[in-house]
Order: structure tokens, then C-alpha cells, then sequence
């Protein structure tokens, strides 16, 4: 039995809601989606370096608190990109000033080197 809502998808057929109000459930879908419209990047310093035990630490000089450690640089690096996140998300949650990498709206200008093949 489909509880009612008729139709494969839930919500077809002759007992769709009626009211024209949409769920809670679909609200909070597009509210997190606006959210994310808003997602801005900012490039942060990091610094890497290998343990005697073979795992890698990581800190960084832009963002106060973080520390990452794991079995690979890249490990370590995308625990570090987490970790950054969350500390922005706690600063925010507490109404907590960001880290200055991330209260400039102004980006600067980024030169990059990249290998082109012409034959």
C-alpha cells in the first residue's frame, strides 16, 4: 500500500496534497540549496610536516586552532580543508570573529603556471 498518496513517486494520482503549501520537508531541501548558492572560497595557508611515526601533521598560520594530522599529505591536507570549514562554521554558530582569511571579500589576483602541449 502506498499510505494514501497514491501514485509510484508518492505524491501522484487523485491524493496529492491540494493545499498548494509546500512541505516541510521540500522547504528545508531549498533552503539548504540557497545556502549553498552562497558558499564563497578562500585560500588559506598550510603547513605540512612529516612525524617519526610516518603520519603527517598539519597547521596553519591563517586559520588560529587548526591541526590536522594523517597517513599521507593529501589525507592531511583534506582534514585540514574539514577542519577549516568547521572552525568557520563554530565562529559563526557563537557569533565569534572569522579568522581575517576570511572576513576579506576582496580576493587577490592568483598567477598560475600551467603546462600547455602544442605540437
Amino acid at each position: 500500500m502506498d499510505g494514501g498518496r497514491g501514485g509510484m513517486n508518492g505524491w501522484g494520482g487523485s491524493n496529492a496534497p491540494s493545499s498548494g503549501m509546500m512541505s516541510k520537508e521540500r522547504r528545508s531541501t531549498m533552503k539548504r540549496q540557497e545556502h549553498l548558492t552562497e558558499v564563497e572560497e578562500a585560500a588559506i595557508r598550510v603547513r605540512v610536516e612529516g612525524l617519526k611515526n610516518g603520519r603527517y601533521l598539519a597547521t596553519s598560520p591563517d586559520v588560529p586552532g587548526l591541526v590536522a594530522e594523517g597517513r599521507s599529505i593529501s589525507e592531511t591536507v583534506e582534514i585540514a580543508q574539514g577542519v577549516a570549514r568547521k572552525i568557520v562554521e563554530s565562529c559563526r554558530e557563537h557569533g565569534d570573529p572569522l579568522p581575517p582569511v576570511f572576513r576579506n571579500k576582496r580576493r587577490a589576483i592568483r598567477e598560475f603556471r600551467i603546462p600547455v602541449a602544442v605540437s
